[in-house]
């Protein structure tokens, strides 16, 4: 059998898991629309691929401890019985669903928001109300009965969030408890919330319900838990009644990142080993674990009981299904670059999946057999050609596939080539798998002419973008970032036009040497001040970055802090990357000339000399319409996706959910 820790059953309190599958919680938004049918649809799917056991969203247990107002949450009749159509679905596919109980504490972001102290989160401009005795009540009364809800709504248990910095972690550190009662002060008062909730929720809810207890590991902010802390807290939920431990890692204001696409892949696995040798309950290792490889290392090795993957399985709903088939390498991937699933949640949106557009649209986005097979060109393997041939052909359409270059993958090559997105290797490498499996017909060094393209019943033109000149003087002395990103020979000192996302790709390129961060979690944990909680409370060390293999200077017109139209949930950490490598960052820049000495500019109306060996322009892309052009011209009708239809704003979320829509209809 493949993967034989990994697809091996365990028995959990009273309850028998599948395998050691663990779908981690995640904020979809989908509740908060009131649409049951996609929120049952989607958990359910996950169910059918072959999750063990599946954990919620967090639901709020009262209005003051919600994420953000109007978040969801089991507050009446009504909730419970929308719930009950999700855990019917997901145990009539055969699957295991607990509720998370998650109180955000100060995290929540409205004026009712609660915690140990009055100490404002830096993530929130609301500064929280410090609890009385009778409020602390209320929020166990409340957590109590959240779990006898979703008891009745018939899940299989609950998780109570108790890490990530959420309310039960605020009582626990002195980061943010600076309490004098019962509640505050020695550990055994920091602790006796989260442990009199456990022991609460276990003698309301019975022997026979599953309850697990989301415990922080590492916190990454001073202060936090030592290591003693952690193990004494994992075996006192033990001992009120919890059966087993999810892990968590870091807190939502640490500035340490966890599970961007940067952070080396089971980065905090040997923290759940420690403490799995400490208690006497099965443990779950989390974060940055992607692939059915990884999971069954970690178990094997004996570092955890189970192993958490919350976005992989949004990226891929049957990922547990194809690697028990031998199908790993049909598993479409999580490249950890919270584009469609942290950054929509943050913005209000629901959240979907970069490389599965069909996340969360389960009922919306649906790819049915084709009524009737035709013969489809698509003209580009980039990411949305390479979508659209793929399913196109899924659906029974025979498919043609041109590539100008010698390799598929378009810009995804370029992505590929930067340090912390080596991901983007294997979303390339499935790409190649799906389409051969789909049975399409790949044509590498291949540009068909308007006419050849005449015979074919659709023709796709996904023929993406070319680097954009920048209008500047001297600009032929230049370098483009493509250019760079193959392999061009760049200078000591580099002088980048453009702040964007590909400018600060490049930058990032430019000032790595060596091994890269994500691939070597020792030297990752050095660059970033990832300690030993056992050594210092929160696990936070001096950073050490290595020196940088150049001098760059990142420059933009706009008069304002260069990466302000980053990713959301990842912005801060591109930024504080190349702030750690010395890289300058300029705003309010006029470009004047280029000339063998450097880069000539403006600055608050004054000449300067950026005393630069290469030059790189990152100033945007123009779409590649050429072939537009001559299939107008001929008559011959074409769609036109991805960065060939608008090249503005372009990336890869919005160039894959374009060719999965398009070939959805054809």
């Amino acid at each position: 059998m493949p993967y034989p820790h990994l697809l091996a059953p365990l028995t959990l309190g009273h309850i028998t898991l599948r395998n050691r599958v663990v779908m981690g919680s995640m904020h979809t938004g989908l509740e908060e629309r009131g649409d049951w049918d996609r929120v049952a649809a989607f958990y359910a799917a996950r169910a059918r691929g072959g999750a063990g056991l599946i954990v919620t969203g967090g639901m709020a247990p009262n209005v003051e401890g919600a994420v953000f107002p109007g978040a969801a949450g089991l507050f009446g009749d009504a909730d419970i019985a929308n719930h009950r159509r999700v855990t019917a679905q997901v145990q009539g596919e055969g699957g295991r669903i607990v509720m998370q109980i998650l109180h955000a504490g100060r995290y929540a972001y409205g004026r009712e928001c609660v915690s140990a102290s009055a100490i404002r989160s830096p993530i929130s401009p609301f500064t929280p109300r410090a609890l009385d005795e009778a409020g602390i009540e209320k929020q166990i009364a409340d957590m109590v009965t959240a779990a006898l809800r979703a008891q009745e709504a018939g899940y299989d248990g609950v998780e109570v969030m108790g890490s990530e910095g959420y309310f039960l972690n605020q009582f626990l550190v002195r980061h943010v408890n600076r309490r004098t009662d019962r509640w505050g002060g020695a550990y055994e008062n920091r602790m006796r919330l989260a442990v009199e909730v456990v022991r609460r929720i276990r003698a309301a809810t019975g022997a026979g319900f599953l309850l697990v207890f989301r415990l922080s590991l590492i916190d990454l902010v001073p202060d936090g838990s030592t290591w003693d802390e952690v193990a004494t807290l994992a075996r006192a939920v033990q001992a009120a009644g919890a059966d087993a431990i999810n892990t968590g890692i870091g807190w939502h204001e640490a500035r340490v990142p966890t599970i961007a696409t940067s952070v080396p892949r089971a980065a905090f696995a040997h923290l759940t080993g420690r403490l799995r040798g400490q208690v006497g309950i099965p443990v779950i290792a989390a974060n940055r674990i992607n692939t059915p490889e990884v999971a069954e290392g970690i178990l094997a090795a004996g570092l955890a009981d189970l192993v958490g993957m919350a976005r992989p399985l949004l990226a891929d709903p049957d990922f547990v299904a194809k690697a028990a088939a031998g199908r790993a390498r049909e598993i479409a991937p999580c490249i950890a670059c919270n584009q469609a699933c942290l950054d929509h949640t943050f913005s209000g949106k629901p959240a979907t999946c970069l490389v599965n557009p069909q996340a969360g649209q389960e009922l919306d986005l649906v790819y049915a057999p084709a009524r009737q097979p035709r013969r489809i060109a698509v003209v580009g393997a980039g990411p949305a050609g390479m979508m659209a041939a793929a399913v196109a052909a899924e659906r029974g359409h025979r498919v043609v596939l041109f590539e100008a270059a010698n390799a598929i993958g378009g810009q995804l090559r370029l992505a590929a080539a930067v340090p912390g997105k080596e991901e983007f290797r294997g979303l390339i490498d499935w790409f190649a798998t799906r389409l051969a499996v789909a049975g399409v017909d790949l044509r590498l060094g291949a540009a068909p002419t308007a006419e050849a393209l005449r015979g074919y019943d659709e023709v796709v033109v996904a023929t993406g973008v070319a680097p954009r000149a920048a209008g500047i003087a001297g600009q032929e002395r230049a370098l483009s970032y493509a250019d760079v990103l193959r392999g061009a020979p760049v200078g000591a000192r580099v002088a980048v036009i453009g702040a964007g996302g590909i400018g600060f790709d490049v930058a990032g390129f430019l000032v790595q040497g060596g091994e890269s961060p994500a691939l070597d979690a020792g030297l990752w944990r050095r660059e970033w001040g990832v300690g030993d909680p056992a050594t210092s409370a929160g696990g936070l060390a001096p950073p050490a970055p290595l020196a940088p293999a150049r001098q760059v200077w990142l420059l933009q017109r706009k008069a304002e802090r260069p990466g302000r139209g980053l990713g959301k949930t990842t912005g801060w950490i591109h930024r504080a990357a190349l702030a750690a490598k010395g890289v300058r960052m300029l705003g309010g820049v006029s470009y004047d000339r280029i000339t063998a000495e450097g880069l000539h500019i403006f600055r608050e109306g004054k000449p300067e000399l950026i005393e630069a060996d290469s030059v790189v322009i990152c100033a945007g892309q123009s779409e590649r319409r050429e072939l537009c052009i001559a299939l107008d011209a001929a008559g011959v009708h074409h769609h036109v996706i991805g960065g060939a239809h608008v090249s503005r704003e372009l990336d890869a979320k919005t160039a894959i959910d374009q060719g999965a829509r398009l070939a959805a209809l054809l």
